[in-house]
């Protein structure tokens, strides 16, 4: 790149071809590219130069090298009066300040910047962004809303409202994140209007399109309404189909300050796929679900030998945090756990991934212990999955299952009503989610079974199903039936408990949802030997013993797992290596 206006010196160039070939080079040579650079100070070049070596000095070494004392310096000086250096500069030392865990020392360099880039609109519109993601990662979202809002008011009247809609897209995120569901309405609505609206490159209007049907849909997820959902999801998936189609225009935009693209092509397939899993396993399509993971992981894969991006990695824990609730419903405990280590693996190698992760890991290690009937560990694993969480959805999620491993244990009666009166479907239940309210009626519906008030039970039963029936929640449908079954054979009604067993095995068998079938297959032999059906008691007797066997199985196999001394972790990192056992009582001290 010129130095300045006019030519640079013949010296100049031939120093910057020899440094960039061998930052290039396979490998690269940073040593000589450095080496190179340096060179440049003994010409006693101009100042800006001087200044735009000291930026590709301290950028190669921040990138390529651990030598973070000289990259700073390097930066610092940087930090000159040529605008075509000094914002470059500024940018690259915050993300250093950041890397080294200095947040505070990063605010104050970007906010300079800020201030003094109004007249060029790329880097003034880059540096918002980028101090508006720094409050966000520190959980500061009322100030990186602010930010974004700036930004979105400073493309409005540069003309850019492709960059506009950008910002308002992320502030849209933001809100989501926050749960401002009144703000978040009116900015969607207005995103939308301004999409549609834009006519220019159509790869960036329909990556505008994917943001905004991406937040759309997880919206709708967030509140459990998994039928509304399928039109926005459709369209999304519509939309990704056309971007695969489209050729990446080379022809730059006109405005500075239109220089911007969400996300990579690839990058959004994989959160297309990511999504639609997401709805698969909310809606209880299982097999859908694991289609779309296996597709999603093998693109990541790929992916991530030629890119590093750290959104990659959480791309790939949410896909398998997803996958392992499907194996643990299909009745593959042993794939789940170790899965649920490779999503410790991925976790060790990133502390913000850890961070952000943690609570879902122990929410994943409870239901796994749940699976293979290890209530203590399971017990602890969500307390110390609640202690980790300020997410309300997860709490909640959370707080359900525990709730259930009160009801199976049958002596916490305190603690139990302590729970439920946190999330009572009937009065100010905590969250939104249309899913999560149907789970808490049915963990009433199963606490009045299990206390003998039937009809008490029915009631809260209903209310699930009605629910779960309303937004295709397969899952909690076929336990509602089952359990309503199970009422009613009680009561002595066969007929309606055959009623509800009947399709209740059905949709069981449809997800698959092994524990749903092995109590549909138990109910269904008990109720045709009192009805006298022999071969139908017979058959479904074989049934019972068909899915016990593979049940049994994996839970020998899944026990026997060195991973399964994960279910004794509660507490800081998860544990490097595993150590492999002779059967299933575990503990994690030898590992600590």
């Amino acid at each position: 790149m010129a130095a300045s206006t006019e030519a640079p010196e013949p010296w100049y160039l031939a120093l910057l071809g020899f440094a960039e070939h061998f930052r290039t080079s396979s490998p690269p040579k940073i040593r000589l590219c450095v080496h190179c650079l340096q060179a440049v100070f003994q010409f006693n070049p101009p100042p800006r130069v001087e200044a735009r070596t000291h930026l590709q000095l301290g950028s190669v070494l921040y990138r390529h090298t651990k030598n973070s004392q000289l990259s700073q310096t390097h930066l610092e000086k940087a930090i000159s009066q040529f605008e075509d250096v000094k914002f470059e500069a500024a940018s690259i030392l915050s993300e250093f300040y950041c890397q080294q865990n200095l947040v505070d020392s990063a605010k104050p360099v970007l906010r300079k910047a800020i201030q003094i880039s109004q007249q060029t609109p790329y880097w003034h519109c880059r540096l918002l962004f980028q101090l508006a993601q720094l409050h966000a990662l520190e959980k500061d979202l009322v100030s990186a809303c602010d930010l974004l809002g700036v930004g979105a008011e400073y493309a409005r009247v540069m003309g850019s409202e492709y960059t506009r809609a950008l910002f308002l897209l992320s502030k849209g995120m933001l809100l989501l994140m926050e749960r401002k569901l009144g703000e978040v309405h009116p900015l969607l609505s207005l995103c939308g209007t301004i999409v549609e609206n834009w006519q220019g490159n159509p790869i960036q209007k329909e990556s505008l399109r994917v943001f905004f049907l991406v937040l759309q849909v997880t919206h709708y997820l967030d509140a459990g309404q998994v039928k509304s959902v399928k039109p926005c999801l459709k369209q999304l998936q519509q939309c990704i189909q056309t971007i695969s189609t489209l050729h990446d225009d080379e022809i730059l935009p006109t405005n500075p300050a239109a220089l911007f693209h969400w996300l990579p092509k690839e990058h959004m397939c994989v959160l297309v796929y990511l999504v639609t899993v997401m709805h698969s396993m909310q809606a209880g399509y299982l097999e859908k679900a694991q289609k779309y993971t296996d597709k999603a992981l093998m693109q990541l894969e790929k992916l991530k030998m030629l890119d590093s991006s750290p959104i990659l990695s959480t791309f790939q824990v949410i896909l398998l945090e997803h996958i392992i609730m499907c194996r643990l419903v299909t009745g593959h405990k042993a794939t789940a756990l170790q899965e649920i280590s490779q999503v410790c693996q991925l976790c060790q190698q990133s502390p913000r991934l850890f961070t952000n992760h943690a609570a879902q890991l122990h929410t994943l290690l409870g239901l796994y212990c749940v699976s293979v009937n290890c209530m203590d560990n399971a017990e602890a694993q969500f307390t110390a999955a609640l202690q980790m969480t300020t997410h309300q959805e997860l709490w909640t999620f959370i707080v359900t299952n525990l709730a259930s491993v009160y009801i199976r244990e049958g002596n916490r009666h305190q603690e139990l009503y302590s729970l439920l009166e946190r999330i009572n479907p009937d009065h100010n239940f905590p969250v939104s989610s249309h899913c999560l309210r149907a789970a808490a009626f049915y963990i009433r519906g199963l606490l009045s079974f299990f206390q003998g008030r039937y009809n008490e039970a029915k009631r809260f039963l209903r209310e699930t199903l009605k629910m779960s029936n309303a937004e295709d929640l397969n899952r909690l449908t076929a336990c509602s039936l089952v359990l309503l079954g199970h009422i009613f054979f009680v009561l002595g009604n066969h007929r309606e408990s055959n009623n509800m067993v009947v399709p209740a095995m059905q949709l069981a068998s449809k997800i698959p949802d092994m524990s749903v079938q092995l109590w549909s297959s138990a109910l269904l032999k008990d109720l045709n030997k009192a009805c006298g059906n022999t071969i139908d008691a017979h058959e479904a007797a074989q049934m019972h013993q068909n899915f016990s066997q593979q049940l049994l199985q994996d839970h020998i196999a899944a026990c026997s797992l060195p991973e399964h001394n994960l279910i004794s972790w509660t507490d800081g990192l998860p544990p490097v290596q595993f150590q492999p056992q002779n059967g299933p009582a575990t503990s994690l001290a030898n590992l600590l």
